[in-house]
């Protein structure tokens, strides 16, 4: 029994296997205390699907049958080759990882990876990266948080994937606080210069897979694969659970 699988039994025996969400239907730890009532509910889980733009993943209400740019990426100089999400941050998926993330329910750790991995995991299938690695977090927050959610979901997608997981090939050298409040403009000036590499020596053409729990504007993401590919990389690309910015 691995230490997750361990941390799971364990809440199982502290917290009644009952759903944490509507309290009456039978869930347990590797459900993260979500049933499947809950989870099939109205607007719950807004799977993304296409049309999406080519470059930030961003959902077409419309009928578009050819390849297209939003406005956003249209307007940005984004360093990534393409990013993607498998749901939109809305309904129980932002819950989820608000709780994960701010509350210390870790148990919601098994639903959010489920997501990534049940909508990466065939796309990586088709076409493959050389290294997985978060998004991260300045330390401080951190050791505050007790973990970085980017790292526990990358990892968990990278065994499933069976790709190399690298958690410390960046780093944030520069506490950029939250982010929401903030314009465009100013979202980009605030992670300028945030982050550096770290790896021991140079990516060598690799393909790097950047994960991260919300992706709303990109310019994170964008200033993360820029020094990977400064760095040497190939190209770097982005997935996260959830899709910011969609007004839902």
């Amino acid at each position: 029994m691995n230490l997750a699988q361990t941390f799971r039994h364990a809440v199982g025996w502290v917290f009644p296997c009952v759903c944490q969400f509507c309290g009456e239907l039978k869930a347990g730890p590797d459900e993260s205390f979500i049933c499947g009532r809950c989870r099939s509910r109205p607007k719950a889980i807004q799977y993304i699907s296409e049309p999406i733009c080519a470059f930030c993943g961003l959902p077409y209400p419309g009928a578009i049958t050819t390849e297209f740019v939003c406005a956003n990426c249209t307007e940005l100089e984004l360093n990534f080759t393409s990013a993607r999400a498998a749901a939109a941050y809305s309904g129980l998926v932002k819950e989820v990882i608000h709780r994960f993330k701010y509350s210390r329910q870790e148990w919601n750790e098994n639903f959010l990876a489920s997501l990534l991995i049940g909508s990466a995991l065939p796309i990586l299938r088709e076409n493959p990266v050389d290294i997985i690695a978060p998004i991260p977090l300045f330390p401080k927050r951190e050791r505050a948080r007790g973990f970085n959610q980017a790292a526990r979901l990358g990892k968990r997608l990278a065994d499933a994937a069976e790709i190399a997981f690298e958690p410390h090939l960046l780093e944030r050298i520069r506490d950029t606080g939250p982010q929401a409040s903030l314009d465009r403009d100013d979202r980009k000036a605030n992670v300028k210069g945030a982050f550096r590499y770290t790896g021991t020596e140079r990516l060598a053409f690799s393909r790097v897979l950047l994960i991260d729990d919300v992706l709303t504007t990109g310019l994170t993401a964008s200033e993360c694969a820029g020094e990977l590919l400064k760095n040497g990389a190939m190209e770097a690309r982005v997935w996260t659970v959830a899709r910011g910015g969609l007004n839902q």
